[in-house]
């Protein structure tokens, strides 16, 4: 390289799933983290096929298999996005989570930890809606704690909206 030459900046790719159990959070944090890093957001939620809409309409949760192809797309939106995307999932096993590690060099997860008793709260005054409250316990039966997997920043779901977002945008500027 010249002495006087600059050397060229390579802006890093940022690719985080926003986690955790119905009602924690998800879409809200998940928004205001791609606003602040200026990344695109695929909410999970819209790619679930319309059987896995019926049945937990129905108040069935779902099955690992009803999960695979989802997180299969999931992880393709997540390929797509070669700049960086943040993706809001439940992620709830560490299976789901390796799945999606698996469309991308490198996957950061925040987890937007809450009680069940808060998760029971917050899904009850979501009106409109597809997930009912009758779910909520099946989530925390599923849920596999990620603290102590790679590339993962747990947070306490009940701080507001915006110092999670905050707080998640810090660590992954830091990553």
């Amino acid at each position: 390289m010249k002495p006087d030459a600059v050397p060229e900046v390579v802006p890093r790719v940022i690719h985080v799933v926003v986690m955790g159990v119905a009602g924690c959070g998800k879409s809200a944090v998940g928004q205001r983290i791609a606003t602040q890093l200026n990344l695109p957001l695929i909410e999970g939620d819209d790619f679930h096929p319309a059987s896995n809409i019926a049945k937990m309409q129905q108040g069935v949760a779902l099955a690992d298999a009803d999960r695979l192809g989802w997180l299969h797309k999931l992880g393709a939106e997540l390929a797509g996005r070669t700049q960086g995307a943040v993706l809001t999932c439940s992620a709830l096993k560490a299976d789901y989570r390796d799945t999606l590690r698996q469309s991308v060099g490198l996957l950061h997860f925040v987890h937007l930890a809450i009680s069940e008793a808060e998760s029971l709260r917050r899904v009850a005054n979501r009106p409109g809606h597809f997930y009912p409250p009758s779910l909520v316990a099946s989530q925390f039966e599923a849920l596999q704690d990620p603290a102590n997997e790679r590339g993962v920043l747990v947070l306490d779901g009940q701080m507001p909206l915006d110092a999670l977002a905050v707080a998640a945008t810090d660590w992954l500027k830091g990553c």
